[in-house]
């Protein structure tokens, strides 16, 4: 199948990121077309485990126009924000084709060709890239790994501790996921949190409210990591890990030992692992929560990306194909990019780029002049 005309733009993802540049779109008058893998309009968030809620508040987890519902100051659980999710798109009524994973994106001549994996083929002026940054599971490779005899897995297959109930189970990872994780298996399974470095917690209600509003208020997630003052901020959160947002339960339940904190195992054995004091143990299994990489295969032929897989873009616009642009990768732009609170932010400023590079070069002057500000000078582009 082939669209009759060419778009505007295709954004590929209708999650949050997608879903948020689809609103500045409509907003601006652009014809566009979301093509998305899956059957909704969610995202990853089908993908979570059953009992995960957002680090923010409801009041800063909202995508342009359209708060999200009930009390404010309470953590959404996911069915919640999965909920949201498809309301929102219900609600502007956005265009969307289901079930078009698009497997190869190429450009011609300034005009983007998209493919999806039963053949239908879409043209556009531009493309935006959504597909976020929680799509691709990062699964590495420890010593002696393949040895195992237990249970590997991503925490992006973990649903509920049943499962491991009366288990020796150990989980790699110093994030929130991999804390919560430990801690929820924790209550059923012995278990073990093994880290490179100490888990870093971060108070998530100082001074009687949440962090986030803090952030709000000082503007911390607003703070482009490309200036001094982001590349600082970023090294002071970052420098040593992550951190954790934590009430104090998460404290309390390692100090209790549920789960008991490790340094990382050295390798596997057959049974188990063998930790770095030459302790070798029995091991059921092994979950790892050790994030993502974007999934942008699909890019692969456009020289978008670098040697390593990583996006050549600033502020969400790519640095190597004109027209190509980027919504929800992680540290996009700021430390909120990938969230719910910071794709819309993202998403407005890369649909006013966007806006300039469909803008039609000026004919010059029959005297002989041309315009100062072309679309794409460094003028107009700054």
């Amino acid at each position: 199948m082939h669209s009759q005309q060419p778009l505007d733009t295709l954004i590929i993802g209708a999650g949050q990121a997608g879903l948020a540049a689809a609103y500045h779109l409509q907003r601006a008058g652009k014809s566009f077309l979301l093509l998305e893998a899956g059957e909704r309009p969610v995202g990853s968030w089908p993908h979570y485990y059953d009992s995960l809620r957002l680090f923010s508040p409801a009041r800063f987890s909202s995508l342009p126009g359209l708060p999200f519902p009930g009390d404010p100051e309470r953590y959404p659980a996911r069915d919640e924000v999965i909920a949201y999710l498809e309301t929102y798109a219900a609600h502007f009524a956005f265009p969307i084709r289901y079930g078009a994973r698009v497997v190869k994106a190429t450009q011609t001549d300034g005009l983007f060709t998209v493919v999806t994996a039963g053949q239908q083929i879409f043209q556009a002026h531009s493309l935006i890239a959504a597909t976020g940054s929680f799509h691709r599971p990062h699964l590495p490779t420890l010593p002696d790994q393949p040895r195992f005899q237990g249970t590997v897995l991503h925490s992006v297959a973990y649903r509920t501790p049943e499962p491991f109930r009366g288990q020796r189970v150990v989980v790699v990872g110093a994030g929130n996921s991999a804390v919560q994780i430990a801690a929820e298996v924790a209550q059923v399974a012995t278990v073990t949190l093994a880290t490179r470095e100490p888990v870093r917690f971060v108070n998530q209600r100082p001074n009687g409210r949440d962090i986030h509003f803090w952030w709000w208020l000082t503007g911390f997630d607003r703070f482009r990591l490309d200036l001094p003052v982001g590349a600082w901020l970023e090294r002071l959160a970052n420098g040593k890990g992550q951190r954790v947002l934590d009430t104090g339960l998460y404290q309390a339940a390692l100090a209790a030992g549920k789960p008991e904190q490790r340094p990382l195992f050295a390798h596997f054995t057959e049974e188990g692992v063998v930790w770095n004091d030459g302790l070798r143990e029995t091991v059921d299994a092994v979950i790892f929560a050790t994030g993502y990489r974007p999934n942008l295969a699909y890019l692969d032929g456009l020289g978008a990306l670098d040697a390593d897989g990583q996006v050549r873009q600033k502020h969400g616009v790519s640095l190597t194909v004109p027209g190509l642009f980027f919504v929800g990768l992680s540290n996009q732009r700021t430390f909120a990019s990938a969230t719910l609170r910071g794709v819309g932010a993202d998403a407005a400023l890369v649909v006013r780029q966007l806006k300039r590079h469909l803008r039609p070069v000026q004919q010059p002057r029959q005297y002989g002049w041309l315009p100062c500000c072309l679309p794409g000078s460094s003028s107009a582009s700054a």
